[in-house]
């Protein structure tokens, strides 16, 4: 049996990380059904009430600590999203540099970059992404940090994790029992807080520019809006955009804990969305959606283009007049923006997968190297790591009893 272990920014903090971290344990139980999963979370009670899988911390615990919950791993999977930027890189990369130094296998599964700029970071992600197994990046924005951080290892763009995403029935009673009355037109919008992504965003700035959105669609569309917060700290900018609208009776923000894939599904009762979180933006155009990003980082902009959908330049009070004409330009055109939006994610499903395909690769050439009976020069996929443009795989370690 297997020992994977998965890590990332989980623990319930972000609907986004936790729609990557369950597309990533699907896919892993997909290659490998009988392999035991270990979560490194940074609230392992709450991943494992979610996930009910082993669940491990990895922050604010000792080298010994980590050695014992390495120990025994046959693979340990950097499991996808914005983990390496300024403030985070160091301690969310401590456990792969350690598996590294233990000759644990490692994996980089669509992880996403920046902003980085933080000399100790940089130094950090450069030594020890050059010594993952192998890797993939979710977007090119990752890419120019990477290589500006000094990476010269061949880096491989797919696709998000999150992108393969199941929905789940969103009910009209639940829709109900938040206050939204289902037969009206419904527009979804993602708000969120200033933070180490997004730094140089004015709260008061993006508020008012938001809550003009939101009272210009209510006019033009005659719509309702559903604040969707992606993390508990979005409900407090929520309330702040509602505030500032001339309308806020026709908004309402979502009270109640959702499954990202819940989340999912209420995007089928959405007419129109605008949004600055990713993920909020991920499953409006999985849905097809028609959706306007706001662009408070790369992350956002990269993916927008990717889908065709229109972008502004940036999240502030004088953005006000190109946005609103965005909006009704995007609604004239729901029609066309729908069908583009489904093209393309056909093509995203597909890179997403790619992801699956690496780690099976990976794991499929590990096994033939660790079994007695295989022989070096025999086994066409025991260079897979380096057939795949990633570092060598490391000392192969025992099997166990």
């Amino acid at each position: 049996m297997l020992r994977i272990g998965v890590l990332g920014s989980y623990g319930g903090l972000n609907l986004g990380d936790e729609a990557i971290l369950t597309c990533v344990l699907n896919g892993l139980r997909q290659i490998r059904p009988t392999a035991e999963l270990i979560i490194f979370s940074r609230h392992p009670e709450d991943s494992r009430h979610r996930f009910g899988v082993t669940a491990v911390p990895y922050t604010g615990v000792s080298q010994n600590r980590l050695i014992e919950a390495e120990t025994g791993l046959d693979l340990l999977v950097l499991g996808g999203g914005g983990v390496l930027h300024d403030g985070q890189a160091s301690a969310v990369l401590r456990p792969v540099r350690l598996a590294q130094e233990l000759g644990i296998p490692t994996f980089g599964y669509a992880i996403g970059a920046g902003p980085l700029t933080d000399r100790a970071e940089i130094r950090v992600v450069r030594e020890v992404v050059e010594n993952l197994t192998d890797l993939t990046v979710r977007d090119h924005e990752s890419v120019l940090v990477l290589e500006n951080a000094g990476v010269g290892r061949q880096i491989s763009v797919t696709a998000d994790a999150a992108i393969l995403l199941e929905p789940e029935e969103f009910t009209e009673e639940m829709l109900l029992r938040e206050g939204i009355d289902s037969h009206d037109r419904l527009v979804g919008m993602s708000v969120r807080e200033p933070g180490r992504a997004a730094d140089h965003l004015d709260e008061a700035s993006y508020h008012e520019l938001l809550a003009n959105a939101a009272d210009f669609m209510t006019c033009r569309l005659q719509a309702q809006t559903v604040f969707v917060p992606m993390e508990r700290g979005d409900i407090t900018h929520a309330h702040a955009v509602l505030s500032a609208m001339n309308a806020p009776e026709t908004a309402r923000i979502l009270n109640r804990a959702y499954r990202p894939a819940q989340i999912a599904g209420l995007m089928r009762h959405l007419d129109f969305a605008v949004g600055m979180r990713l993920h909020f933006v991920m499953f409006a155009a999985s849905a097809g959606v028609p959706v306007l990003p706001l662009p408070y980082a790369g992350k956002v902009f990269d993916f927008a283009q990717v889908v065709g959908a229109p972008a502004l330049t940036g999240v502030a009070r004088r953005e006000t007049g190109p946005l609103l004409a965005e909006l009704d330009r995007l609604w004239d055109e729901r029609d066309a923006c729908t069908e583009r939006l489904r093209q393309r994610f056909t093509v995203l499903r597909e890179r997403a997968l790619q992801n699956l395909e690496r780690c099976r690769a990976l794991i499929d050439g590990l096994e033939v190297q660790a079994s007695p009976q295989a022989s070096p020069q025999a086994s066409p996929t025991a260079d897979m790591g380096a057939n795949l443009g990633g570092a060598d795989a490391g000392p192969v370690r025992p099997q166990r009893p």
